[in-house]
């Protein structure tokens, strides 16, 4: 029996996705906000905002019709911006039955109420079976995975069956997919990793060069632990896929957007101008802000994240955020580690 899937979000990582669904075989259905959109799928087999020089499968089928796109689906794939999300969720819960598996691939926080997405989901569509629930997340570039480029992700869900049905349906010669219980840990991978690929746009916009960014994004990673430790995520998650994985992707390639961010930044661009040059959201803003949040709120101590939130919201040159990492008080690596170590173990 044919697979029938509803792809909520035509931005570049929903397009990409639907095609991976399209390639193995699924009816899919895809919701764009913007009919613009919808009538240049329809009418050229393109979406040229997200994906230039993609041609799209016949068997994807936009529409900016809600309802349309959700009616008679088995399973739904959520891929809207994290400032949308909550928003997007409202309107689709009055079209989802308590029966639907929904999956989403958004790499963010809520931004007002410090919550991952997954529980926004809850939230909003009380119907919704956590058991029936899923993320998907790695290290993943939309411009590779429209080209069908060999690519490794993750699917997590606090459910096996969960888990390995979305894994079927997305699994693939080009698209490989793993299975992960810790759905705490790869949405904070995904999410806080954004705010490192910031920064490592920053050090390279700067002109530093390759010690100064390998020190960043390994600094990164014990920020993302440490926070993700505390709000219950399991270690090893962010030594695999949707965590350094993803961090290694997102801070060395010109394909990620909080890179680009970040470089523009570290070149002297203010905040308004990086902001008016992008044509997609950049979810390391939001994220910053959340994580730095959070972070006062459980006394977790991430200075990159605090250097950055500097940057971006008071007033601080990069170069001084960069000085006041470098001026931190000494300390020991290794006491780090074990005291990461003993939080997991206890």
């Amino acid at each position: 029996m044919q697979s029938s899937v509803a792809v909520i979000g035509a931005g570049s990582w929903g397009t990409a996705l639907a095609m991976v669904l399209a390639d193995n075989g699924c009816k899919v259905s895809m919701w764009a906000r913007r009919q613009e959109v919808v009538d240049e799928i329809l009418s050229e087999r393109s979406n040229s905002k997200y994906l230039p020089g993609i041609r799209l499968p016949e068997t994807i089928y936009p529409t900016a019709d809600l309802q349309h796109a959700i009616k008679g689906h088995h399973y739904v794939l959520v891929a809207v911006p994290s400032v949308g999300f909550r928003n997007t969720m409202r309107e689709l819960s009055a079209f989802l039955s308590s029966d639907v598996k929904v999956i989403h691939a958004t790499k963010g926080l809520d931004k007002d109420n410090l919550i991952r997405l997954s529980q926004v989901m809850l939230e909003e569509v009380p119907q919704l079976k956590p058991v029936n629930l899923a993320v998907l997340t790695g290290p993943s570039h939309a411009e590779e995975v429209s080209r069908r480029s060999p690519t490794t992700v993750v699917v997590a869900s606090q459910n096996r069956v969960t888990a390995e049905t979305f894994q079927d349906l997305f699994m693939n010669s080009y698209f490989r997919v793993y299975t992960n219980p810790d759905v705490v840990g790869a949405e904070l991978g995904g999410a806080l990793k954004n705010i490192i690929a910031l920064g490592a746009g920053i050090s390279d916009g700067l002109g530093f060069g390759d010690n100064a960014k390998a020190a960043l994004m390994t600094r990164g990673l014990m920020e993302i632990s440490r926070l993700g430790l505390q709000l219950g995520a399991a270690q090893m998650t962010f030594a695999g896929l949707a965590g350094i994985g993803d961090l290694i992707v997102t801070c060395t390639s010109k394909h990620s957007r909080n890179w680009r961010a970040g470089y523009q930044l570290g070149q002297g661009k203010t905040i308004d101008e990086v902001l008016s040059s992008m044509n997609m959201v950049v979810e390391g803003i939001y994220a910053t802000k959340a994580a730095f949040q959070l972070a006062e709120r459980h006394q977790v101590e991430m200075p990159i994240t605090t250097a950055i939130h500097s940057v971006l919201f008071e007033g601080r040159s990069p170069r001084a955020g960069v000085e006041d990492l470098m001026g931190r008080g000494k300390t020991h690596e290794m006491e780090e580690v074990a005291r990461i170590s003993m939080s997991w173990e206890s």
